[in-house]
């Protein structure tokens, strides 16, 4: 096997950082990382009884994340924030702003897109086992701001808050971790050949 073979299978690196780094580059895959989320986040069936509706946003920011890595993942979803909140209508069924009770996930999803882009560059993404773990922790995190802030915005109580933004959400989250568990793994093993 050649050293250029092997070079994709090393710790430290995620998928983004085998294409040839420039500046461009950087710039190119964080609007993208950015636009990939906006374009999931149409992909919204409501939800009875919740003001958060099943998005495909979750898998995006997940992918994006450990595709990027940690820093490039928080400065894509980061643009995707403040770009949706400067007007473009790119969150969940075309709105923007940062007045909805569902912004919170927006916020959990930067902090998680930047902890599972730390994992990845740690090898979470190279076998199954260790990506759906990284996924999972990614999915918790979004929750763990996401929920609370239902909660305070829609003046919810904590159990109500929980069963009407994150109940709904786990069968859904568990397919898209599986997807991500498909796809990764495959993708560095495609590389490596």
């Amino acid at each position: 096997m050649s050293t250029a073979a092997a070079a994709p299978a090393r710790t430290g690196q995620v998928l983004a950082d085998l294409l040839p780094a420039s500046r461009v580059r950087d710039i190119a895959l964080v609007a993208g990382g950015a636009a990939l989320t906006g374009l999931a986040a149409q992909i919204s069936v409501p939800v009875p009884g919740s003001p958060v509706p099943v998005t495909g946003q979750t898998l995006a920011v997940l992918l994006v994340g450990t595709a990027l890595g940690a820093g490039r993942g928080f400065l894509s979803l980061a643009l995707y924030a403040l770009a949706g909140m400067a007007g473009v209508p790119w969150f969940a069924q075309g709105t923007s702003g940062a007045t909805a009770p569902s912004f919170g996930y927006i916020l959990g999803m930067i902090l998680a897109a930047t902890v599972v882009g730390a994992l990845a560059r740690r090898g979470a993404d190279r076998t199954a086992l260790r990506t759906v773990g990284a996924m999972l922790l990614g999915e918790a995190i979004i929750y763990a701001v996401g929920v609370p802030y239902l909660a305070l915005a829609a003046d919810m109580s904590a159990s109500a808050a929980i069963a009407a933004g994150l109940v709904p959400f786990l069968v859904g989250d568990a397919v898209k971790a599986a997807l991500a568990m498909g796809a990764l793994p495959t993708a560095w093993k495609l590389l490596d050949r």
